[in-house]
């Protein structure tokens, strides 16, 4: 790992600084390596909880290598400035990828609730207000908030939210501007290219969000056949339900439909029949007014709220639920406080 570390600078030079933050980062980064894992558990359970839809998050700590080169970089750039360890703030990164726009924005503002954001850029605003296209991202620079419950993190986070359009076409303009060799004389042309590109997935990216728009507004449920072998409720057929019973919250993950599924079928409801009858006595508008949704709440997120209404303690101990009791117990709260007066 040494061997990464830039060689002990001549007296005079003005590696030091750099010197001495490379080793630093290289003793600590492998006790940085639990706090990524700890940082990805949290953010994804809050996005699970939350019930916002997402396709992936992923986490990595800077390698030594890395951490060295943007060391340099930023000495370069701010010569005099303090040493560079504490400045570069991507030592544990998480990404997470979404499948519309509108999941950029509720993914960001749930996190900023949750936890402590030290900065905040829209990259894609940025590039936008100069009247241009090309790389599009939000990056939120986040810490553990004191007094939620959460431990303390011996670094904070820099977080990547961004389509999976963006995704793709930041990652094919990086593997291509900086591992590729392009001659001097079709730079131009490139530029052009990747901004045009840029612009036709910004397009895709609203046209994705009026499909799901769209969808949501006019879903046809249809009766499907259901395997006799599976009591559970058809995730398919639940989704379609739930769309419309919910109109106005958004698409939850695929994988959250069959498991909510599972904690119908533990309360002994094994029909849509039966759903239908039961969500019939629920008063959405007082879940949502007691329970403040700061971000559009998925469907199954709603489900969820709906029979913790219904059906209280007995809800929260149930099987399925045990990896969250403390989480279901401090909803359930707010569900049964009293009204405040008008």
């Amino acid at each position: 790992m040494m061997g990464l570390v830039p060689a002990a600078p001549t007296p005079g030079e003005r590696a030091d600084p750099i010197h001495r933050a490379v080793q630093a980062y290289a003793e600590e980064q492998p006790r940085l390596l639990e706090v990524t894992d700890r940082w990805a558990a949290l953010i994804t359970r809050l996005l699970d909880d939350a019930g916002i839809n997402y396709l992936s998050i992923s986490a990595r700590t800077k390698s030594v290598a890395s951490y060295a080169a943007k060391a340099i970089r930023y000495a370069e750039e701010r010569p005099g400035e303090d040493d560079p360890f504490e400045a570069i703030t991507d030592q544990v990164g998480v990404r997470v990828i979404t499948y519309l726009l509108s999941d950029v924005d509720a993914v960001a503002d749930l996190l900023a609730d949750q936890l402590a954001v030290l900065d905040d850029r829209d990259m894609g605003q940025e590039t936008a207000a100069k009247g241009r296209f090309g790389y599009a991202s939000r990056h939120l620079l986040l810490d553990a908030r004191p007094g939620r419950g959460e431990a303390p993190m011996l670094r904070p986070a820099s977080v990547q939210v961004r389509t999976v359009l963006q995704h793709a076409w930041a990652e094919f303009e990086h593997d291509i501007r900086y591992k590729g060799t392009v001659p001097e004389e079709h730079v131009p042309d490139l530029d052009r290219r990747f901004t045009l590109a840029a612009g036709l997935l910004e397009l895709a990216d609203r046209e994705f969000t009026e499909i799901r728009d769209r969808i949501q507004a006019g879903v046809a449920r249809e009766e499907r056949g259901e395997d006799p072998r599976d009591p559970r409720l058809d995730a398919s057929d639940l989704a379609a339900f739930l769309s419309a019973r919910f109109a106005d919250a958004g698409w939850s993950r695929t994988d959250h439909y069959a498991w909510i599924s599972g904690l119908l079928l533990e309360l002994g409801i094994t029909s849509m029949a039966e759903l239908d009858a039961l969500l019939g006595s629920v008063d959405d508008a007082t879940i949502e007014a007691r329970l403040a949704y700061k971000y559009p709440a998925g469907a199954v997120r709603r489900l969820d709220d709906a029979l913790l209404s219904l059906f209280g303690r007995r809800y929260v101990e149930l099987h399925g639920n045990a990896h969250r009791v403390d989480l279901l117990s401090a909803r359930l709260e707010k569900l049964r406080a009293e009204a405040p007066p008008e």
